[in-house]
């Protein structure tokens, strides 16, 4: 009895075995591939092509479960699987042109920073330098108003003397180069034109005239007596 229920399962197993169908064999590999495109977003980035590969592995999934037929369902998993690979290509370089993109963008906004702070940094310089410039020049004007003053206390009379009392015999020459007056008697045309009021002549004095002797007169002035002495 035990024999001949182990030979009637044994003859089932064989049935069992000989009526199952294999699975087609691109099936499960197009299944992984287009769960990977859907998690790599290949729908929002390239939706026309992942929806036609959607299409025809469903059509592969029709023929087979509705039609049963195993071959011609396998033969839509392959169409599938290869616009799937061509798909995950394209969506590869897709995303090296954004990685690129972005790497561009960054490389050029650190670009526009530097450059920003390079032209801060020639904008500070140019201002120090400006500055530098107008310190130089009122360090040159103070220089230049110093050394005027110099020179026209220089060429100024020693003497603080406010008048002379002409001498007999005295000419305004004599005058003017006396070490209290001028000490120098090219400028006697300074004291002439003081005295305009008491000289007619300026080669004829008188003994006893109060003559004012100007003490401060620029060396315009300075200049243009001695071009009038040079030319009496």
């Amino acid at each position: 009895m035990r024999c001949c229920a182990a030979s009637i399962l044994l003859l089932l197993c064989c049935l069992l075995v000989a009526c199952s169908t294999p699975a087609p064999t691109w099936r499960s590999k197009v299944a992984t591939l287009v769960d990977e495109l859907t998690r790599q977003g290949a729908p929002a980035t390239f939706p026309q092509a992942y929806n036609n590969l959607v299409e025809t592995f469903e059509h592969g999934e029709a023929v087979l479960h509705v039609q049963h037929n195993d071959q011609e369902a396998d033969t839509y998993y392959l169409m599938a699987y290869q616009k799937g690979e061509l798909l995950r290509a394209e969506l590869k370089r897709h995303k090296e042109r954004i990685a690129e993109q972005e790497r561009q963008r960054v490389a050029d906004e650190l670009a526009r920073i530097e450059e920003e702070r390079l032209m801060r940094k020639a904008a500070e310089a140019e201002k120090r330098l400006q500055e530098q410039e107008r310190l130089a020049a009122e360090e040159a004007s103070k220089a230049a108003a110093a050394e005027k003053k110099i020179s026209n206390s220089k060429e100024s009379p020693i003497s603080q003397t406010p008048t002379h009392t002409v001498r007999r015999g005295e000419t305004l020459p004599q005058i003017a180069a006396r070490s209290e007056i001028y000490n120098d008697s090219s400028l006697w045309p300074i004291i002439y034109r003081a005295n305009r009021d008491q000289i007619r002549n300026p080669k004829q004095l008188w003994p006893g005239q109060v003559l004012k002797i100007p003490r401060h007169f620029s060396r315009d002035e300075a200049i243009d007596a001695k071009r009038f002495s040079g030319r009496k």
